[in-house]
């Protein structure tokens, strides 16, 4: 299995000519009987190796944390960060191992947001329980601590290692940063109207992952991995707000109405109608356990409230496995709707 970024290395070294790559790429099209750029690839997994390394990677993590922590629990953070940074010179530089080169990047960023937060918090003398308390301003203050570090550790491993996800991890970052530091200048004064901020950020993590988007209309490169984290890191700031603010949260109680529900319901559909133009699934993935919601209530209000929860799974499962199915198709029918200057811009259709 090889990806588009290997492909495009070997013609770029000479190994394989242009014509031979694009060759292979539409017999792989008419095999599977839809482009590449529409099955939204992304390398996770080569070889039962990649899981083997990062199971072995794992517990060296866990070991460095806990020798660090037993010394300084905020140094148990920095051992992890360390530890991870140092496998990846080898799996993820030399080794080009994705799964593992993920998640030594997860252990780097999040050791190092647990050594800001945890060295902010226990030099404040909290400690123990008090730690997760909730939401003061101290703790706000150190979480904002985190999340700095957090921008500039992934900045680092993007310039060193190049691993897509970096990107999208230090914006969202920037975004958790920002929604920290507003929310203690608020304190105590934290409501809902951080959903709006939350959703801002959203939409604005949305715009830049279409500029990658945008920028790789083939999905042949690197650009079109980052647009994937990119929007995988919007679609939840963009889904949860919207759906909170409508009145659905996992559940719809008996309090509100079936026209909340219906609305869930249409605005899954517009997200889908999105979801389509700019092919990428993520914020349907997202918005998933709303919809679900909506219809359990829906079908329960029918009157089959015994087997709603199984009726309304197989209607959602169903519509997503159609969607799915004919994505190609509807995406022909939608694009030429679109304003030229825009759908231009859109991933090509087959």
């Amino acid at each position: 299995m090889y990806s588009e970024n290997e492909l495009e290395s070997a013609v770029a070294s000479g190994t394989l000519s242009r014509e031979a790559a694009d060759a292979l790429r539409g017999h792989v099209a008419n095999i599977r009987q839809t482009p590449s750029a529409d099955e939204e690839q992304f390398r996770l997994i080569t070889s039962f190796n990649d899981i083997f390394v990062a199971i072995a990677g794992t517990l060296v993590l866990v070991g460095a944390g806990w020798l660090g922590g037993g010394i300084w629990p905020p140094l148990g953070g920095l051992a992890v960060a360390a530890a991870a940074w140092a496998m990846a010179e080898f799996f993820t530089r030399q080794r080009r191992m994705a799964f593992p080169s993920i998640v030594f990047f997860i252990a780097f960023v999040g050791g190092v947001y647990a050594f800001g937060m945890f060295g902010i918090l226990s030099s404040l003398g909290i400690t123990g329980v008090s730690l997760f308390s909730g939401t003061s301003r101290n703790f706000l203050i150190a979480q904002s601590v985190g999340a700095a570090l957090v921008v500039g550790a992934s900045w680092l491993h993007w310039r060193r290692f190049m691993v897509p996800i970096a990107v999208a991890a230090g914006v969202a970052a920037i975004a958790r940063l920002l929604f920290t530091l507003i929310a203690a200048a608020a304190y105590p004064d934290v409501g809902q109207w951080m959903l709006f901020l939350v959703l801002a950020g959203g939409l604005t993590i949305f715009a830049y992952a279409m500029w990658w988007d945008m920028s790789d209309r083939d999905r042949k490169t690197r650009k079109s991995d980052v647009a994937f984290w990119l929007h995988l890191a919007a679609s939840p700031m963009i889904v949860h707000p919207i759906f909170v603010l409508l009145g659905v949260n996992i559940g719809i109680s008996e309090g509100n109405s079936v026209v909340i529900a219906v609305l869930a319901i249409v605005i899954y559909a517009a997200l889908a109608v999105v979801a389509l133009i700019v092919d990428r699934r993520a914020i349907l993935v997202s918005a998933l356990v709303y919809v679900l919601a909506a219809a359990i209530y829906l079908v329960s209000k029918i009157g089959s409230s015994g087997l709603s929860f199984a009726l309304a799974i197989i209607i959602i499962g169903s519509s997503l496995l159609m969607l799915s199915a004919f994505w190609q198709t509807m995406r022909k029918q939608i694009l030429p709707l679109l304003p030229d200057s825009l759908g231009n811009r859109m991933p090509v259709v087959g």
